[in-house]
């Protein structure tokens, strides 16, 4: 056998050196190094022969091996090289351009606008908290002053989830909004409570231009002693300020909301026509962003908050309504139509 595996080194050798192209080399390392070459076939019969003649069989084999690998990887280092060197010599191949480069990934603009309204919220001492998507009805709708027969209930396009009791109630859905979390902040943590919360929201609706079945909203929240109408005017003219501008006007206007008392509507001046009057704030010089109030007495005390002690506001967004309004975004679908075209610009 050590005649054997002479005769196979000086044949497999003397083919290699005559190898003349990248293609060849891959049959050659298949022939004398793959899994059904005479020499793995050799290794593999090392456990039928006796101990000495094993040893010194085995020895010699794994000695080819090596010596096989090594001159492999050196013709390939030889053939790569020429291969180079003629593009090179046939100007196919210019060495002095400047590679491709690779495009730096970047975040969606729905993830950008959530971050930088949180950051706002944050350096004005608000803690950033998340809650479920999925979630039980008492926290999207009964906590929050909505009972089954309350008419606020249709405003929602609710999406319910497969799940029923015995009495055929389907207490489990995809959340309406972000307020629930309020709610689970609220029973878990004693006042003072300064808590901001992103995340998505799902209506059952068709899509069109200004609407979408899937969006993220952020809500935030502040309980304690002696917060007024006047704390929430003023935390929410200074996010105003901050996120579009120090020359945006702000208005305050009366509307309603189940879980709030009193409730109101933040709306700032047109940031196309600044106030002037034109087609995107449809000609009243004011574009409303979102809606606040005063946390209910009876939300309060569903949380074991004495309402008596304590007061609070809270106030929610629609995330990708903030970006519409700040980049002039005409159509909530280019969000998530995955077109790179549109992503790109932010």
């Amino acid at each position: 056998m050590l005649k054997q595996l002479g005769e196979l080194a000086s044949k497999a050798l003397d083919e290699l050196n005559k190898v003349s192209g990248l293609k060849e080399i891959r049959t050659w390392q298949t022939r004398y190094l793959g899994k059904k070459s005479s020499l793995t076939q050799i290794l593999r019969s090392l456990a039928t022969l006796p101990a000495e003649e094993r040893r010194e069989i085995g020895a010699r084999a794994n000695e080819i091996k090596a010596t096989f690998e090594i001159e492999l990887a050196r013709k390939k280092k030889t053939l790569e090289k020429a291969k180079i060197a003629t593009l090179v010599k046939q100007e196919a191949l210019d060495i002095t351009l400047p590679g491709y480069s690779i495009s730096p990934g970047r975040l969606h603009p729905t993830t950008q606008t959530v971050r930088e309204i949180c950051s706002v919220f944050g350096n004005m001492g608000f803690q950033v908290v998340e809650g479920p998507d999925v979630e039980w009805d008492y926290y999207n709708f009964e906590a929050l002053n909505i009972p089954k027969s309350h008419p606020a209930r249709d405003m929602f396009a609710t999406l319910w989830v497969d799940f029923e009791t015995e009495n055929g109630d389907k207490p489990m859905l995809l959340r309406t909004h972000t307020s629930p979390a309020q709610i689970r902040v609220m029973e878990r943590t004693p006042p003072p409570i300064r808590a901001v919360i992103p995340g998505r929201v799902y209506r059952y609706e068709a899509t069109d231009a200004t609407h979408e079945w899937m969006l993220y909203q952020i809500e935030g929240l502040a309980v304690d002693k002696h917060i007024t109408m006047a704390d929430l005017k003023g935390t929410l003219f200074e996010f105003t300020r901050r996120l579009f501008g120090d020359k945006r006007k702000v208005r305050f206007r009366c509307d309603y909301f189940p879980f709030v008392e009193p409730g109101v509507e933040l709306a700032i001046d047109c940031t196309a026509c600044d106030g002037a009057g034109c087609r995107l704030c449809g000609n009243t010089g004011w574009l409303e962003i979102l809606g606040a109030g005063m946390v209910h007495p009876g939300v309060l005390r569903r949380v074991n908050i004495d309402p008596k002690t304590y007061t609070g506001f809270a106030f929610g967004m629609g995330v990708e309504r903030i970006s519409m309004l700040r980049y002039g975004i005409d159509d909530i679908r280019l969000f998530y139509s995955n077109d790179l075209r549109f992503l790109k610009q932010f």
